[in-house]
């Protein structure tokens, strides 16, 4: 099979290694690409959402398989363009790809289904909005409605900062047409989870559970990234705990998605918090996690191309995936300034030592060759993956291999699967 996978990340380069592998594919190509993904496939310079370039390149080359790593050309309607064209695309149509585009589309099949998630309501009037957060009170959560490329969740401590909020989207359009309405919802405390499933528009298969670290500082401090790395399994989130979610929220939106006329098919991405009541949906996101797919896919014993094209042709009913029983940790290395503006141009070095070392994988998420050299060309720069038994041998093999990378620009977070590790020892 001719394969493309879209985008440009840490995420497309873990999903073109796992695919590099499948004895069903003839040729690999990724639009755009980076350096570590050339290795393994075919980079090819079309945007992630230049919809018509990606249709015309899978017309041209004869593609039978597209996979969308990012959201954005999802909520652009890469799928259903591909669709008319006659190719198959492990994605959602635009339609289905509004759990991710669109909060209170979200928050509205929630409902429809059952499922428990945190009370809201939607605003598109800053008034109205500034009204229920003092009837409300904090802590209390301000999300963009739309797409905003991680900055439309503010989590406001007080109501000074949920009124700053609320005037920023819908009064000065800080976030364009994204934060033209928003949702307002109460605060969820806990342990935050991430769950994915393969999906075929009734069936779902589960691809297993992370753990993000999102804030940019050890021991959870500093603003928030687009993840500063991950744990799998989460700690203390147990195989059962996974069917269970499975099986209260995953299966119960895919029914109410096909309810509406939109069937989901592709990636579901369930943003769990674990809370005194009870496991409760966060959001849902139409795609891999950016580290978590890193962590997953390096324990996948299983042909990801065989599955992904059951879910493309409604045969995930009898499908199954196998998986290594061990842990694994991703550690990102970011450049120096993220998640503000990051410093571009430093040199790195050491990638193949680091890859040379038992149990690990390197992946590349913003990097670009200039005069023949590696350099950081992005905020999150590298991600460096391990596995081992336990989260305590993971950790150690992945942490090993970050002090391998010679790139003084750079900068990680210490303590990824610090938790798991310890709740291993306490177990």
């Amino acid at each position: 099979m001719r394969v493309l996978v879209v985008g440009a990340g840490g995420r497309e380069h873990a999903l073109c290694w796992a695919l590099a592998g499948s004895p069903l594919l003839s040729r690999l190509y990724c639009a755009p690409g980076n350096p570590g993904i050339a290795a393994l496939a075919e980079p090819v310079a079309i945007g992630v959402t230049d919809i018509a370039g990606l249709v015309g390149f899978a017309r041209a080359e004869r593609i039978d398989l597209v996979l969308p790593g990012p959201e954005a050309p999802l909520v652009a309607g890469l799928a259903d363009a591909l669709a008319a064209a006659g190719i198959r695309c492990c994605g959602p149509t635009a339609a289905a790809a509004r759990l991710e585009g669109s909060k209170r589309f979200t928050k509205e099949i929630a409902d429809a289904a059952g499922i428990p998630t945190a009370r809201w309501e939607s605003f598109t009037d800053a008034t109205a909005a500034r009204d229920f957060v003092r009837r409300r009170g904090a802590p209390i959560v301000v999300k963009a409605d739309g797409l905003a490329a991680g900055k439309g969740v503010v989590v406001a401590e007080t109501l000074a900062e949920a009124e700053a909020a609320i005037v920023a989207m819908l009064e000065q359009r800080s976030l364009g047409e994204a934060g033209a309405a928003i949702v307002i919802e109460e605060c969820l405390r806990g342990d935050e989870v991430s769950l994915f499933a393969l999906c075929d528009g009734e069936q779902a298969l589960c691809l297993g559970a992370a753990q993000d670290h999102k804030r940019v500082g050890e021991g959870d401090t500093g603003p928030n990234t687009g993840g500063m790395g991950a744990c799998v399994p989460p700690p203390g989130f147990t195989a059962a705990d996974a069917e269970a979610a499975m099986q209260g929220i995953i299966r119960p939106a895919l029914a109410a998605m096909a309810r509406a006329g939109t069937p989901f098919r592709g990636i579901l991405f369930a943003g769990l918090m674990r809370t005194a009541e009870g496991v409760k949906l966060i959001e849902f996101n139409v795609r891999l996690g950016d580290p978590e797919a890193q962590a997953l896919l390096l324990l996948l014993r299983s042909d990801l191309l065989a599955a992904l094209l059951a879910a493309c042709d409604g045969e995930l009913a009898n499908f199954d995936l196998r998986w290594a029983d061990r842990s694994s940790i991703a550690v990102v290395l970011a450049a120096r300034g993220y998640p503000g503006e990051p410093a571009r141009g430093g040199t790195i070095g050491g990638i193949e030592a680091a890859a040379a070392m038992a149990d690990v994988q390197v992946f590349h998420a913003a990097t670009a060759l200039r005069d023949g050299q590696l350099v950081a060309d992005g905020g999150r720069v590298l991600t460096i993956c391990a596995s081992g038994a336990d989260p305590a041998t993971a950790r150690a093999a992945a942490y090993a291999a970050v002090r391998a990378i010679d790139w003084p620009e750079g900068f990680c977070r210490r303590d990824i699967g610090a938790r798991a590790m310890r709740d291993e020892i306490n177990q």
